[in-house]
């Protein structure tokens, strides 16, 4: 049985007035997931019974460290590597920041790293840091452009497993062969993954894949927020970019966060026992139908392989951000591209670098689907988008005709 996400209802109080969301559908989930139902009682039951400190040799410290260990195991045994190779982190943005600040900011120089235009701001903007800090960072548009851009000098590839705007999978296995052929040539080269929207979502087997970095996060797969964790395979040479204490191996000073770490392994085991065909089913449900009900529409990315939940549209004649807020007026929840960079006023990074004008950009949404979505929310989500769409293109000609 698949499990059972907690209830979208919420309520929130803006200022001092009860705001409460009934019966919403939500089609955002590589934004974030609710929580699974299984994973709360999960997280509940340790925050409550799982107090002691790790670190403490009392029989409370050493229940919490045999938990900690067993959650390390878990998610180990489910990417095939070792659990001294897992170290629990706050989330996917740290996990990202550790892999690139740890392994490049004290490299000898000259040193130079090479990563995806595309990739999520929690990538490229520790490599942003690092350029000023005398890094040379190669920014390519895709990953057939990545071995013309290495140098004797790289010392880190990182390219995301998949993309967390379109869903677009990335060669990883065939750069991973690219970056081991270097480095059996004699050159230092590591490997860096951002697996955040792929972990969970299509197998994932690191044994087999040998990145020598990858991150993950817990909140992209049903459980809780605030809890991630990066595997670095043995021997590579990572420093730590925080200091204090000497916990996970001296790579992440720090209490750790025992209840999150037990809830993300319980989330990990639920998400891949799930079935991705169910979800993919769905997503496809939802381009076919919009294919057929709608004109001048365009599936990003449709062309490459993608997570089976994703869905990036380009909805000519119309403003995606009119078209996100009419929907969350119907109690559906969609968005235009990453939630790290909602606010922006600039169009996505990641559909310019496809080569999509400004303007297509700015007319492009995302769908993303999880598996508490079903098909009765999909025949309805469908109908809701012909309607707004269609409406926000005739309210846009007539303007055009006042206008003109």
């Amino acid at each position: 049985m698949p499990p059972t996400p907690a209830s979208p209802t919420s309520t929130a109080k803006i200022k001092g007035k009860a705001l409460v969301f009934s019966s919403l559908h939500y089609f955002d989930h590589n934004s974030t997931t609710p929580l699974a139902s299984e994973v709360a009682a999960t997280l509940s039951a340790a925050v409550r019974d799982v107090y002691g400190n790790p670190s403490s040799t009392h029989r409370a410290g050493q229940l919490a460290r045999q938990r900690l260990e067993e959650s390390r195991r878990t998610i180990a045994d489910i990417l095939h590597v070792a659990p001294a190779e897992i170290v629990f982190t706050s989330g996917g943005t740290e996990s990202n920041n550790l892999a690139i600040l740890g392994l490049l900011r004290n490299a000898p120089k000259p040193a130079h790293a090479v990563t995806l235009a595309i990739e999520h701001p929690a990538v490229l903007e520790p490599f942003r840091q690092l350029e000023n800090e005398g890094i040379a960072v190669t920014y390519v548009k895709s990953a057939e452009s990545l071995a013309a851009a290495l140098r004797d000098e790289t010392l880190l590839v990182s390219v995301m497993h998949a993309n967390n705007e379109t869903g677009a999978i990335q060669p990883l296995d065939e750069i991973a062969k690219l970056v081991r052929l270097r480095r059996t040539a004699g050159q230092t080269i590591y490997l860096h993954s951002d697996g955040v929207q792929a972990f969970g979502k299509i197998p994932v087997d690191l044994s087999r894949t040998p990145v020598d970095l990858y991150s993950l996060s817990a909140h992209k797969i049903f459980g809780p927020k605030g809890v991630g964790a990066l595997f670095v395979r043995k021997n590579t040479p990572l420093q730590r970019i925080q200091f204090g204490g000497r916990h996970e191996r001296e790579r992440r000073p720090g209490t750790e966060n025992v209840p999150s770490a037990i809830a993300f392994a319980h989330a990990a085991e639920l998400a891949v026992a799930s079935s991705a065909e169910i979800v993919a089913t769905l997503r496809d449900q939802f381009e076919t139908q919009l294919r057929s009900r709608l004109p001048d529409i365009e599936i990003n990315a449709a062309q490459t392989p993608r997570l089976p939940n994703t869905s990036n549209i380009l909805f000519r004649g119309i403003s995606a951000e009119a078209l996100v807020i009419a929907l969350d007026m119907r109690q559906m929840a969609v968005s235009t591209g990453a939630a790290c960079s909602s606010g922006s006023l600039e169009p996505s990074h990641v559909l310019l670098s496809m080569g999509l004008t400004r303007d297509e950009a700015r007319s492009s949404i995302r769908f993303s689907f999880g598996r508490d979505n079903s098909t009765a929310e999909i025949t309805a989500l469908t109908d809701a988008v012909v309607d707004s769409v269609t409406r926000l293109r005739q309210r846009n000609a007539k303007e055009a005709r006042l206008a003109g």
